[in-house]
């Protein structure tokens, strides 16, 4: 049994725009799966569907996580049970700092596996665990204690959301455009840390449209998308086939040439 299941899948957005088309996918736990396509072919809706963003309706087929369908569960509730969604583009918010968004979400984690009886972290086991991540990831102290997202640069950002990884352990991290953004020194460890972080029991879906993640996290499978379908799906392989040859091979006009 696969740990994300999509059968089917058709997306559409509030005005009834069907912007993802028929997906087939599975992905298993200490697995990473990296969906590449162009701008616009509908790979950020694929995330936020998987995810239970309200703004987009699923009008065919059905999301299977462990087993079981979570295809009309809200967000809340799929976070709950374990899935994550890494932004393109962190969102910021003021007056709630890095620690305290962490330890409030890894409680209401607890709640809810526990079914709400669960008391909250240790502040000191909370804090043990917050440096220890903070220093493998390579997250400055600092920033523990600022505003989430407020000020930051690019590849801060970024860390702090694998930082959130690191500490709810997701048992799906579904990272949308991740080197969105980054520079090369913060890539190799942003990539790093979501490598470090697959495992037997947990997996990822990786949304890019560059190769060059790809370098330093080293999928299992790639999936190229477009137009709201998966086109051709193989091994590593296959992105550098794409960085040579580009997406237009795989459009309908391409492969008639």
């Amino acid at each position: 049994m696969a740990l994300l299941e999509l059968q089917n899948l058709h997306v559409c957005l509030e005005d009834g725009t069907e912007i993802v088309k028929g997906v087939d996918l599975a992905v298993n736990a200490n697995e990473v799966h990296a969906v590449m396509g162009p701008n616009g072919s509908g790979k950020s809706t694929l995330a936020y569907a998987v995810m239970g963003h309200p703004g987009y309706e699923i009008t065919e087929g059905q999301i299977l996580f462990d087993g079981e369908d979570v295809t009309e569960l809200g967000a809340d509730e799929r976070a709950q049970r374990g899935i994550f969604l890494a932004f393109q583009y962190p969102h910021t918010i003021p007056g709630v700092t890095v620690t305290s968004f962490l330890r409030t979400a890894i409680n209401a984690v607890r709640r809810a596996k526990a079914g709400g009886e669960e008391d909250p972290i240790p502040i000191p086991e909370f804090r043990t665990d917050l440096l220890a991540a903070m220093d493998r990831l390579k997250v400055s102290r600092e920033l523990a204690s600022r505003y989430i997202n407020d000020g930051f640069s690019g590849g801060e950002k970024k860390r702090v959301e694998i930082l959130q990884m690191a500490m709810l352990k997701p048992r799906l991290a579904v990272l949308d455009e991740t080197d969105s953004g980054l520079d090369i020194d913060a890539l190799r460890i942003v990539a790093e840390g979501v490598r470090s972080l697959v495992s037997p029991t947990m997996g990822a879906l990786l949304i890019t449209h560059y190769q060059r993640i790809l370098e330093h996290i080293k999928p299992d499978f790639v999936h190229v998308f477009v137009d709201g379908r998966i086109v051709e799906e193989g091994g590593p392989e296959l992105a550098h086939k794409l960085e040579a040859e580009g997406y237009e091979a795989f459009t309908p006009e391409g492969a008639a040439t």
